[in-house]
């Protein structure tokens, strides 16, 4: 099922029709469901500037093997500058929520999953989701756009450091931002005692964003007493996915699963 975020989306803000783009989710429910389960929101990367269908509708299609509920937003990137994509995920989360009941999710076990960039929106979604102020007027507004988890999968996290993906932060806040501006997008720097539980994933030779970036969140969490398990794998390419044909990096789902089931109490089917 596809579902607009917004019933009149906004204009490109570059004021050219052909860079408009209408913000939607697509749901991946277990029609089978009785009882109430976890969700997994899904969020592709792709440097803010486009989205990467291998990180979107068969990561929510795994999450469903695994016996979750899933959608994957398909979120405004550039010309569109913060906040415009944290506003989509926070209105998706609160679309979530409204319709907890009839989808048989639990409102409570709502995580959101992330690559590369979109790991950065996810990390976002749970830092500064206070941010996504963008109301639409109807009953989905009453609803918390805070996640219960974050799943970061190589995430870029750190938008001023020397490890930084530099062009990440560019595309998501303009390349006339303030440094001010891009000092806010390191998240390691972010993490608060309201940062909900967090599960991440990299590789040693991630060569687009570099491994500092997981261990600067993880150290973040950590510090502030926060829920935080995280896998170093030695190998594998920037952008893998599920991490087909890579026996060891496709481990991952299975992780990440156990993290919500196991260690949050997201309930799942085993049907």
């Amino acid at each position: 099922m596809r579902i607009n975020l917004y019933q009149n989306p906004a204009p490109a803000p570059t004021g050219n029709q052909d860079d408009f783009f209408a913000p939607y989710m697509d749901t991946f429910l277990l029609s089978a469901a009785k009882d109430p389960l976890g969700l997994v929101v899904v969020l592709p990367g792709g440097g803010y500037s486009h989205r990467a269908y291998h990180e979107g509708d068969p990561i929510a299609m795994r999450f469903n093997e695994l016996g979750f509920h899933a959608v994957v937003v398909q979120y405004r990137v550039k010309p569109y500058t913060y906040p415009a994509g944290l506003n989509d995920v926070a209105r998706a989360i609160r679309i979530i929520r409204q319709n907890a009941t009839a989808w048989a999710v639990d409102p409570d076990k709502i995580a959101v999953c992330g690559f590369s960039a979109g790991g950065h929106l996810a990390g976002t979604a749970g830092l500064y989701y206070q941010d996504a102020t963008h109301r639409e007027g109807d009953e989905a507004d009453s609803f918390s756009a805070r996640p219960d988890a974050m799943l970061l999968c190589y995430p870029v996290i750190a938008a001023t450091e020397d490890y930084a993906h530099r062009g990440s932060p560019r595309n998501l806040l303009g390349v006339d931002a303030p440094e001010s501006a891009r000092a806010k997008m390191d998240l390691h720097k972010a993490v608060t005692e309201d940062a909900p539980p967090a599960f991440l994933w990299h590789t040693v030779t991630d060569q687009a964003v570099p491994v500092k970036n997981s261990f600067a969140f993880a150290d973040a969490m950590m510090a502030k007493g926060k829920i935080c398990e995280m896998h170093i794998f030695p190998e594998g390419p920037h952008g893998r996915g599920l991490g087909l044909g890579c026996h060891a990096l496709s481990q991952w789902t299975a992780l990440a699963a156990n993290f919500l089931s196991v260690t949050l109490k997201f309930p799942r089917s085993f049907y």
